[in-house]
């Protein structure tokens, strides 16, 4: 038979397990709802357009910095804005918002450092085809 005490310790047990499971949700799930093929980046500002070939929608987050094995850190992660700061060791860093306005539209914001020189970038990208 449970007693008053060992019934409080098992609820305090599964609530306690239970938080960690739901903190545990996919990291940046809005990317993953972004079509999937060919986008095209145009940055304000600048006349040229760049193609980014976009599989998981985390093709933009690095946009000064190409390399892989950068560090990142999640600021925020809502249903159509995230906010993810990376570090490239040797590379500089970057803090980078993508905000969605549809499955072929985002809007981004990117600054930071790059090779020794700072960087700030606005643009839209736009789904354009198949990679």
């Amino acid at each position: 038979m449970l007693t008053k005490r060992s019934v409080c310790a098992l609820l305090t047990a599964i609530v306690v397990a239970a938080i960690p499971a739901s903190a545990q949700a996919p990291d940046l799930a809005m990317l993953d709802t972004l079509q999937k093929g060919e986008w095209t980046l145009a940055l304000r500002g600048a006349d040229t357009q760049k193609k980014v070939c976009v599989r998981t929608g985390r093709e933009f987050i690095q946009l000064r910095h190409d390399q892989s094995g950068c560090s990142r850190f999640v600021v925020e992660d809502r249903a159509i804005e995230v906010t993810v700061q990376y570090t490239c060791r040797g590379d500089g860093y970057g803090r980078t918002t993508i905000r969605k306005e549809g499955p072929g539209l985002v809007q981004i914001r990117s600054q930071g450092i790059h090779g020794g020189i700072p960087f700030s970038v606005e643009g839209e990208a736009r789904h354009s085809g198949r990679c």
